[in-house]
């Protein structure tokens, strides 16, 4: 019987019943013998499983039976290995190797501790003693019906709907461990509405109370391992997996359930793989235990609470473990330890609790996971077409966007008053464009305004010590001063354009500005009717004569000022210029500029200065070539000439400008004219007056 195979000296031989799975010993004592020699060996061999010879036997009918049921042989207790097989008479004895598992062995001590120790305290239960049914399932659906129905119906038969149970009552079952014999148990039991507490099962459909309301379990259902899964999975940022589990309807809907999560949250499949295990092909309640089930609330020797939620399940964690395997003497190990823990009652962002450090991976690399790489801050995700959703090209974000985290799919646009950095992975505040007093061409323009706002105001004294000479006097001297005054007023207009804009610079620039050289072309036209005048008056009897004096001059200037005054307030009245912040012309830039408010009444000013100027310029050209050593016509008709081309030529380019360039075409437009006026009118004077004093004689004007 034992010729194929050795025994070795610490092996143990047990005969077990194939039927029942009970020991041909009397069951306690069967139970303790083994306990006894797993707990000894196990503490001496540091908890690795024994390998026990057990001899499995049970009665045959013909040869396919025997066959089939040789094949079909499984335990959960043990991993069973064939050594031998012979026929006995009417029996066939197989001899195997056990190779004990543990973890499940533990359960079932567990239950049978917990049993005595109830029974051996009397304040838990007075005068009730718990007794058990101790069956394996196998993982067979049949194996589960059949050994519930032997329970029900008592241990010599079973009887649907019959029981033959001698002494004692069926309070309630326990297990099983997985959901496929779980679900099976429960629909049987609950037609006879038993109670069922599973400690393993975690189908969802479980948790329907309709179908199963006298149902409960210690573990939670597969909702919170597909949660805490799709954490695991974004912790190291995998979205390119697969998923392995069970053919049959329970695994069916594992991957129905677990794939609709993944794809919540952008998670890809690449392969499905349903896996085949084989099984057996074969097979008045106590309503109470069921209401004491969900009323149960205590709290433990650890001080954790104990209940049933509404969906009958014992809220607990789920345990992160770390499987490595490794080869010692060569043979064959796995260590598992645990590197984490998923509550799946805390708050969302505690729910996950890991130590990466803890966990081992192979080579010490983390695998990828990833059909693409991450994409970095600054970049988003775009999907490459014709391929899957995880497999994506990074492209940088659009200007004014920004994505300050890695693999985003989309970028986020920046404030209005904001803008990327360079790296486009946040936005930073624009910069404000205006012209500074610190740019160069700024400190040009200050530099060549003070330089003849000075030349201004030294004519203005050189006119004022020889006042009383005839190249002074000629032409009126009074509009000579005020020239010269509004030229330097006009030329120091251009402070109000430089620097940051505000309400009140906005306000008053283009005013001072229209105000101050209106009243120089006013002068100007001024002095060219008085140069016409005063020709047409030699004539002997001429009707000009009336108008030679100081009022005519001054009339023109007032009245010409005048109008343009009366369209400088209305245009301040009914549509001031305001600051206004353009963010759309250049990217990144905010241009602080004055708006104008009323573009119409802008033109309008600089149109009506034309018209003085050009109308200047046309009675000035008729008289350049009248005889007079103090003819001023000749001057005019070039300071004119310079005023209309420098405004013909800046007007374009200031249309076509933006930001600060308009601020600099103006003040340039502004700074030539002016500087035009002042060297084509007063240059002349100066050079007579210093360097040929002897024309600026009364003797020499009498000769």
């Amino acid at each position: 019987m034992l010729e194929d195979f050795e025994i070795q000296e610490d092996d143990y031989l047990v005969g077990i019943d194939i039927e029942s799975l009970y020991t041909s010993i009397p069951h306690e004592v069967g139970m303790e013998a083994v306990e006894y020699f797993l707990k000894q060996d196990m503490s001496t061999s540091n908890g690795r499983n024994q390998l026990y010879n057990i001899g499995y036997t049970f009665e045959i009918g013909d040869e396919d039976y025997k066959e089939n049921r040789y094949r079909n042989v499984s335990n959960n207790i043990c991993d069973i290995e064939v050594y031998h097989i012979e026929q006995r008479d009417n029996n066939i004895v197989i001899y195997v190797a056990c190779n004990v598992d543990n973890k499940h062995y533990r359960h079932l001590l567990t239950f049978k501790f917990a049993i005595d120790e109830i029974n051996r305290d009397p304040d838990i239960l007075p005068n009730i003693t718990l007794g058990y049914h101790v069956y394996d399932s196998c993982g067979s659906v049949n194996k589960a019906t059949k050994d519930v129905l032997q329970i029900l119906s008592g241990h010599k038969m079973s009887a649907p709907n019959y029981s033959c149970m001698e002494h004692g009552i069926v309070a309630g079952f326990i297990g099983d461990l997985q959901s496929v014999t779980t679900l099976q148990m429960a629909r049987l039991l609950n037609i006879y509405r038993y109670a069922l507490v599973s400690y393993g099962a975690r189908d969802t459909l479980l948790s329907d109370r309709r179908l199963y309301p006298n149902f409960f379990r210690t573990v939670l259902d597969n909702q919170i391992q597909y949660e805490a899964i799709v954490k695991l999975l974004k912790v190291f940022k995998w979205n390119w997996v697969g998923i392995v589990t069970s053919d049959d309807d329970y695994g069916q809907r594992e991957l129905q359930e677990l794939s609709k999560h993944l794809a919540n949250h952008r998670i890809c499949i690449e392969f499905k793989v349903l896996v085949s295990y084989k099984n057996y092909k074969t097979i008045p309640p106590e309503f109470q235990v069921a209401g004491y089930l969900k009323r149960v609330s205590f709290t433990d020797l650890n001080d954790k609470e104990i209940f049933f939620n509404e969906k009958g399940e014992l809220p607990s964690s789920l345990y992160i473990v770390n499987w490595v395997s490794y080869v010692q003497h060569q043979r064959n190990f796995i260590h598992i330890h645990e590197v984490g823990e998923y509550n799946g009652t805390a708050p969302d962002d505690q729910k996950l609790n890991i130590s990466l450090q803890l966990i081992s991976w192979k080579n010490n690399k983390v695998p990828q996971g990833r059909c693409s790489e991450l994409c970095p801050p600054g970049t988003r995700r775009t999907i490459k077409e014709g391929y899957h959703s995880c497999c994506y090209d990074c492209v940088t974000c659009s200007d004014g966007e920004i994505s300050a985290i890695w693999d985003t799919q989309n970028c986020q646009k920046c404030r209005d008053d904001e803008w990327t950095n360079e790296a486009k992975t946040k936005c930073v505040p624009r910069l404000q464009e205006f012209l500074s007093y610190q740019d160069n061409v700024a400190i040009f323009f200050i530099v060549g305004s003070l330089i003849f706002s000075v030349v201004s105001v030294i004519i203005t004294g050189l006119f004022v010590m020889f006042r009383d000479t005839p190249i002074v006097t000629a032409n009126n001297r009074n509009l000579s001063f005020v020239i010269l005054l509004c030229l330097g007023l006009s030329m120091s207009s251009i402070f109000l354009f430089l620097g940051c804009p505000v309400d009140i610079t906005c306000l008053l620039r283009q005013f001072f500005f229209g105000i101050s050289f209106t009243i120089v072309l006013s002068s100007v036209l001024a002095k060219t009717i008085m140069v016409c005048i005063a020709f047409k008056a030699t004539k002997p009897g001429s009707l000009w004569r009336k108008y030679l004096g100081v009022k005519l001059p001054i009339i023109v200037v007032l009245v010409c000022s005048s109008v343009q005054a009366v369209t400088g307030i209305t245009w301040l009245s009914v549509s001031p210029p305001f600051v206004e912040y353009d963010m759309h012309s250049f990217p990144g830039k905010t241009i602080v500029q004055c708006n104008e408010g009323s573009v119409l009444a802008f033109y309008i000013m600089l149109g009506y200065m034309g018209l003085l100027a050009a109308v200047s310029f046309v009675l000035a050209f008729m008289v350049r070539t009248l005889p007079d050593i103090f003819n001023e016509a000749k001057y005019i008709t070039f300071s004119m000439l310079v005023f209309c081309s420098v405004w013909i030529a800046a007007i374009p380019a200031y249309l076509s400008s933006k930001g600060k360039q308009m601020v600099i075409v103006e003040i340039f437009a502004i700074l030539a004219s002016s500087i035009g006026i002042l060297g084509c009118i007063f240059f002349p004077k100066c050079y007579n007056i210093l360097l040929r004093p002897e024309i600026n004689d009364k003797r020499h004007l009498l000769h």
